[in-house]
């Protein structure tokens, strides 16, 4: 059986975006959060996106900038299964899908724990705040791993807006050179 993994960037003060989805205050990374990268890409069976969080990463990690930047996360993240949860993305767009990604139109509880109960491993929800928000709302998060940035934003896109109580258990916590903090709570 799978479990459900997020990973998210986040404020100080708990926002994953700025009041308009800007994400440009968590993107300066160093040799450190380039190891923890490939360490922590190896693990992944599917990946989950929003379409804005899909649009961003297959926009990226398709160049030729992110495999000579980043080569080991590149491959992980062109070859390995994708799930991209959107009503409007299309192939017919003008334009390919990213390799390896099928489209899901809507989350359905039943539909994802069906998927959770028939897979060989896990998935990781990476970014996209408003899935990560819809699937702790529908109780399908197994994991919750939070890089928290040094920065307060003072407004932008709340990671866990409209979310119920959910009691978390500390599993692992480490520090970075440059300021930031990744936690992980597993639920329950």
């Amino acid at each position: 059986m799978g479990r459900i993994v997020t990973f998210t960037h986040m404020s100080v003060d708990g926002y994953f975006a700025g009041p308009a989805g800007e994400i440009d205050w968590f993107s300066h990374e160093d040799e450190e959060d380039r190891q923890f990268s490939a360490e922590a890409s190896r693990g992944s069976g599917t990946l989950i996106f929003g379409r804005t969080t899909y649009d961003l990463m297959a926009g990226y990690w398709t160049t030729p900038e992110a495999a000579r930047a980043n080569p080991d996360v590149a491959e992980v993240m062109n070859n390995t299964p994708k799930i991209v949860f959107s009503t409007t993305l299309k192939p017919s767009q003008g334009r390919p899908l990213w390799k390896n990604t099928r489209v899901i139109p809507e989350i359905r509880r039943e539909e994802i724990r069906g998927m959770k109960r028939d897979a060989a491993g896990d998935f990781a929800i990476l970014g996209s705040g408003s899935i990560v928000q819809e699937f702790a709302r529908l109780g399908l998060i197994d994991e919750f791993q939070v890089m928290v940035n040094p920065v307060i934003l003072g407004e932008g896109k709340y990671l866990f807006r409209d979310v119920g109580r959910l009691n978390l258990k500390l599993v692992e916590n480490r520090t970075f050179r440059n300021g930031r903090v990744f936690l992980r709570y597993g639920v329950g």
